[in-house]
C-alpha cells in the first residue's frame, strides 16, 4: 500500500473530484458519490485539523451539492474561484470572456452530434465527446482555428474532452494558494488526481516537500483510491 511519508499532524489533503473521489460518469451531473465516502472525508478532515480541500475543474457550487459541508476549502475551475474556509465569500479572479462566435460554433457542433455537449464555465468551457466520440474531430477542427492565446485562453486535452481554460490558471497554483493560509499553512501537501490537468497539482505538491499521485499511474482506479482513503481515515498508511 502507498504510504503518506509523514503523520497526519503534518499533512494537508488536497484532492481532485471527478475520476478521483468519484467514478467518471457519462455527464458531469450524473456522477454518484459512493456510500461511505462522505464519512471517510469527514474523519480525515477532523484527523487533519481541517486541512482537507477539493481542487476541481467544476464550479464550487457543484462540489457543495455533492459534498455538502465536508471540505474546509474548495478551489473551483482549477482556481478561477476559491473559498478558503466555510462560510467565506468566494474569491473570483477577473478573467477573459469566451467570444460569442466560439460558443455558437461549438454548440452547433454538439447539436450535430447527439451525445456531445458543451459545459460552460465562469471562464472557459469544456467540449465533451465521451458519449459521441465522432464529435472529437469536429470539436478539434473548431478549436484549432481559434486564436486562443490572443484572447487569454489555452486549450487543454482532458479525458474524452477538450477544455478551453484561462492562461495562468492551473491546479498547482491553486494548491499553492490554499497552502498559504490556515489550516493548511505550515503543513505538507498531499495531492491526488487522475487527469492531465492534475499533473500541475502533483508537481506543486512534490515541489513543496509533500506527495502527489495520479490515477492510473499510482492507483489503478478511483475505487482503489477510495479504499486507500478509507484506510487513511482509520489511521493506516501514515508515516511517522
Amino acid at each position: 500500500m502507498i504510504q503518506v511519508p509523514f503523520p497526519p499532524s503534518r499533512a494537508a489533503l488536497l484532492l481532485d473530484f471527478d475520476g478521483t473521489l468519484v467514478d467518471i460518469a457519462p455527464t458531469p451531473e450524473s456522477v454518484r458519490v459512493p456510500e461511505g465516502l462522505a464519512a471517510d472525508l469527514v474523519r480525515l478532515r477532523d484527523m487533519l485539523d481541517g486541512a482537507l480541500a477539493i481542487i476541481t475543474g467544476r464550479p464550487i457550487a457543484q462540489i457543495d451539492h455533492f459534498l455538502p459541508d465536508i471540505p474546509h476549502a474548495v478551489a473551483g475551475e482549477h482556481g478561477v474561484m476559491m473559498r478558503h474556509a466555510p462560510g467565506q465569500a468566494l474569491r473570483e479572479r477577473e478573467l477573459p470572456v469566451v467570444p460569442g462566435e466560439w460558443v455558437r460554433a461549438v454548440e452547433k457542433a454538439a447539436a450535430d452530434h447527439p451525445g456531445a455537449s458543451v459545459e460552460h464555465k465562469k471562464a472557459g468551457m469544456v467540449l465533451h465527446y465521451r458519449r459521441a466520440p465522432e464529435a472529437e474531430a469536429a470539436f478539434r477542427a473548431l478549436a484549432s482555428a481559434w486564436p486562443a492565446e490572443s484572447h487569454g485562453f489555452h486549450l487543454q486535452d482532458a479525458q474524452m474532452a477538450i477544455e478551453l481554460r484561462p492562461v495562468g490558471i492551473d491546479k498547482g497554483k491553486a494548491l499553492r494558494e490554499l497552502m498559504a493560509e490556515p489550516p493548511f499553512e505550515g503543513r505538507l501537501p498531499v495531492f491526488a488526481g487522475d487527469d492531465v490537468t492534475d499533473r500541475d497539482g502533483v508537481r506543486a505538491a512534490r515541489q513543496m516537500g509533500g506527495a502527489g499521485w495520479l490515477i492510473p499511474d499510482d492507483f489503478p482506479d478511483a475505487a482503489t483510491f477510495r479504499r486507500w482513503l478509507h484506510d487513511l481515515s482509520e489511521g493506516r498508511g501514515w508515516g511517522a
